[in-house]
C-alpha cells in the first residue's frame, strides 16, 4: 500500500489538472463565439434631425498621410457619428491620442489602387469603424464618413 500511495496521488493530480485545463478551454471557446456573434450584429442607425446629428458628430479635418507606396500622399477629412452626446465628448478626448494613430496605421497599409473609387472609400470607412469602436470606453461609433478625399502623387 505504501508503494501505491505516490502513484494514486500522481494519478489524482493529473486527472484534476486535465479537468481544469478542459474547463478553461471550454469557457474560452464559448466566450470567443459569443464575442464574435456580438461583433457581427449590425449597428442600428437611428434617423436623427440635423441638429441632433451635429451634436453627435465629430470631425477630423485635413488628415495627411503617405500611403504604402511612398510616391502617393492622401489628404482626408472624416466625420465620425457617435450614438450619444457623452460618447462624442469621450471620442473628442481620444481623437488625437488614439484615433489618429489608428487612421495613420490603416492608411499606411493601403495603396492608391485600394483607395480608388467608392469601393475603396467604403472599405476604408468600414475598416476604421471596426478598429475605432473597441477604444471607445462607453457608447459606440455608429458611422464613419469621408467628407473630402484627395490622393496626390509626389
Amino acid at each position: 500500500m505504501k508503494k501505491m500511495l505516490p502513484w494514486l496521488i500522481t494519478i489524482l493530480l493529473s486527472i484534476t489538472l486535465i479537468a481544469i485545463v478542459a474547463i478553461i478551454l471550454f469557457k474560452s471557446l464559448f466566450n470567443d463565439e459569443a464575442d464574435a456573434k456580438e461583433a457581427k450584429e449590425p449597428v442600428k442607425i437611428e434617423v436623427l434631425t440635423a441638429t441632433e446629428r451635429v451634436e453627435v458628430t465629430s470631425e477630423l479635418k485635413e488628415f495627411r498621410r503617405n500611403l504604402k507606396d511612398p510616391e502617393y500622399v492622401v489628404i482626408v477629412n472624416f466625420a465620425f457619428q457617435l450614438d450619444k452626446k457623452k460618447t462624442k465628448e469621450d471620442f473628442d478626448k481620444l481623437l488625437e491620442i488614439e484615433v489618429k494613430p489608428i487612421i495613420s496605421r490603416t492608411l499606411a497599409d493601403m495603396t492608391a489602387e485600394e483607395l480608388n473609387g467608392s469601393k475603396g472609400e467604403d472599405a476604408l470607412e468600414s475598416k476604421l469603424l471596426t478598429l475605432i469602436n473597441p477604444i471607445i470606453p462607453k457608447g459606440k461609433l455608429v458611422k464613419v464618413e469621408i467628407t473630402d478625399f484627395t490622393i496626390a502623387k509626389l
